[in-house]
């Protein structure tokens, strides 16, 4: 039996089939991006065989001269690209052809929107490059074999883009990958020399492989023969070693597409060289659009390291820190052997300095877009500023940079816009006011409704509305900013009123007159309180919780439990507003049975205002009701 009888047919992911789907007709407007994305990964396939063949020369078989080539037949209605590059075994085909995006597919679809331009750029987003073939073709055959294997050990894999691809095993005397589509009838006009060529100079002339067509040659004399000669389309050199005068905006944008794999142009990029001891060149660039896996923090994202032009991995965690993932490129050293690896990268100074450098260089560029642009640096915002508020936990060094770029609604426009700077807060403080005052919950709609900002929209205080996830992570290890420290308005004692006699001696009767409402009050919630006491904050509400200083935020406590954590036990503190009709009410209350279901209920309702979590729900409703009822007779 032939190598090539043995054809096994799998089955796409169920999704798979709605996302070649959604391309076809989601990307129609700019079709050519098909070679682009072919061509890129054709260069990295050849960016891998030159960074492996440093320890093993025997991989290049013979065949140094590393590129990429373009063919297409008229007859047949074909367009090839294909590569001597490091080549697929079967396992590596299944695993980067046969499923796209080996996790979060299910994740992607469910963020599609149903809109073209939107669903368009969730596709740029998500790197599916070698697919977008089917944007013009309605059957592909790649053909492939890893450098070092056995002829007899190619792959051929086919699939017209519906239910299923074929697989099977194949003779092929050359290493590398090569692509075959087959063109839609309307696509043919793709089937064209100058067409190609211009679309390689377009968005291929970055590539630092040669990216070759075939040239007929007409001969000089009549009669004599005409002769095809191989010929170099791009300029095949390294646009990152080119001087920046020399490089155009638009070279710039489309090196990014390349290197980022995403169908937008980038928001802003940084192109720098380094020159003395650690010497490198960085090219980062700041994407326009997040990708959906954004907010997974192991998902592989980033920067390429190259050594002298060569190559050495991807997505180098060491050259970037986590909070800034978002951030695309390369780095080229000439201060890195060949041979590095990632265990060196982990320990070396070298990569310490880089490392830093580009990191100042990320902040630089954000700091000097929000200084000059500050609706281009909003965009970014609501792009990014979820992942950027993990900074002044990671990065000490810079957390002051960081701090400065962060943004926050507030009670100042109270809207759910993220758009208030610590220097703007700053800025409108009150005479007399030391502490930057934020509050934390679940939503946008939580934090600028809770009961605790009473007292501070009665004295016109602004107060940031706190709503990302993050955002108590960040308050955590963010403590001050510009000698003005940090103060949640649901943790602690307030100390607005703290040079005022006249408050305090108001607190101070307040807290006698009640005393034996507090401490009967205390004794009917028992464990669940570490106090209960007058409070400071409320002006409408009966009631609200208090949470001590290092304590984390109720929305976020049930946010753990629900993930399955267990939580440390804390009691909070419960603050009553005695000038309250259900206060008072509950004063005069003779029946200790009813009062204890009227400070349960008081109770309750504050943990659920904080964005807590009932253990009882259904008790809860239960003397509600009942309350209800008899307030009702």
């Amino acid at each position: 039996m032939s190598a090539e009888t043995q054809t096994e047919t799998r089955g796409f992911e169920t999704e798979v089939n709605q996302l070649l789907d959604l391309m076809i007709h989601s990307l129609y407007s700019n079709k050519e991006i098909f070679l682009r994305e072919l061509i890129s990964n054709a260069s990295d396939a050849c960016d891998k065989l030159r960074f492996i063949a440093v320890s093993d020369d025997s991989l290049y078989e013979n065949d140094i001269d590393l590129k990429v080539k373009v063919t297409f037949d008229k007859e047949k209605k074909t367009i090839t690209i294909s590569d001597n590059g490091i080549g697929m075994n079967r396992d590596e085909v299944i695993e980067n052809i046969g499923t796209i995006a080996k996790s979060g597919t299910r994740s992607f679809m469910d963020a599609l929107t149903g809109e073209q331009s939107k669903d368009a750029q969730l596709i740029g987003q998500f790197g599916v490059g070698f697919y977008s073939s089917f944007i013009v073709a309605d059957e592909v055959t790649l053909l492939t074999r890893k450098a070092g294997d056995s002829t007899d050990n190619g792959v051929r894999w086919h699939s017209k883009g519906k239910g299923e691809y074929d697989l099977s095993q194949v003779e092929k005397s050359t290493r590398g990958t090569e692509i075959t589509l087959h063109l839609r009838e309307e696509e043919l006009d793709f089937l064209n020399e100058w067409k190609l060529r211009s679309i390689i100079t377009q968005y291929s002339d970055h590539i630092s492989f040669p990216v070759a067509m075939d040239k007929v040659i007409e001969p000089e004399e009549e009669g004599g023969e005409t002769t095809i000669e191989e010929e170099t389309i791009n300029q095949a050199s390294a646009l990152w070693r080119r001087a920046k005068s020399e490089i155009t905006e638009d070279e710039y944008k489309e090196f990014y597409k390349h290197v980022a794999h995403d169908f937008e142009e980038p928001i802003d990029w940084s192109h720098n060289r380094v020159e003395g001891t650690n010497e490198y060149t960085s090219l980062l660039y700041l994407p326009k659009r997040a990708p959906f896996d954004l907010y997974d923090r192991e998902s592989k994202h980033g920067i390429k390291l190259y050594v002298q032009r060569v190559f050495i991995m991807e997505d180098s965690e060491q050259l970037m820190p986590k909070y800034l993932r978002f951030v695309r490129g390369l780095v080229d050293s000439s201060a890195l052997p060949l041979n590095v690896s990632r265990e060196i990268l982990q320990s070396s100074k070298v990569i310490d300095n880089i490392r830093s450098g580009s990191v100042k260089k990320v902040l630089s560029m954000l700091e000097k877009m929000a200084k000059n642009d500050p609706e281009k640096y909003q965009s970014f915002w609501t792009e990014f500023g979820k992942v950027l508020k993990e900074g002044p936990a990671e990065d000490m060094a810079n957390k002051e940079k960081i701090a400065k770029l962060l943004r926050f609604a507030s009670t100042h426009a109270n809207t759910a816009d993220q758009n208030v700077s610590l220097d703007d807060y700053i800025s409108r403080m009150q005479e007399g006011q030391e502490k930057i005052y934020f509050i934390a919950a679940d939503t946008h709609s939580a934090s600028s409704n809770s009961p605790h900002l009473e007292i501070f929209r009665k004295k016109g205080i602004e107060v940031l509305l706190l709503s990302d996830r993050v955002d108590e992570w960040l308050t955590s290890h963010l403590t001050e900013y510009d000698g003005k420290s940090l103060q949640s308005v649901a943790k602690g004692e307030l100390d607005l009123d703290k040079d005022n006699e006249e408050s305090k001696k108001e607190l101070e009767e307040k807290t006698k007159n009640s005393e034996d409402l507090l401490k009967r009050m205390k004794q009917a919630l028992g464990e669940k309180v570490d106090d209960v006491r007058v409070t400071t904050r409320l002006t409408s509400s009966p009631a609200c919780i208090v949470l001590n200083e290092h304590d984390m935020a109720m929305h976020m406590q049930r946010l753990l439990k629900e993930a399955g954590h267990a939580m440390p036990s804390s009691k909070p503190i419960l603050e009553i507003n005695t000038d309250h009709p259900i206060v008072k009410r509950l004063t005069d209350e003779k029946s200790d049975s009813k009062f204890n279901d009227w400070s349960d209920i008081l109770f309750d309702q504050a943990i659920l205002a904080e964005g807590g979590h009932l253990d009882d729900p259904a008790s809860f409703v239960h003397k509600l009701n009942e309350m209800l009822v008899s307030i009702a007779e």
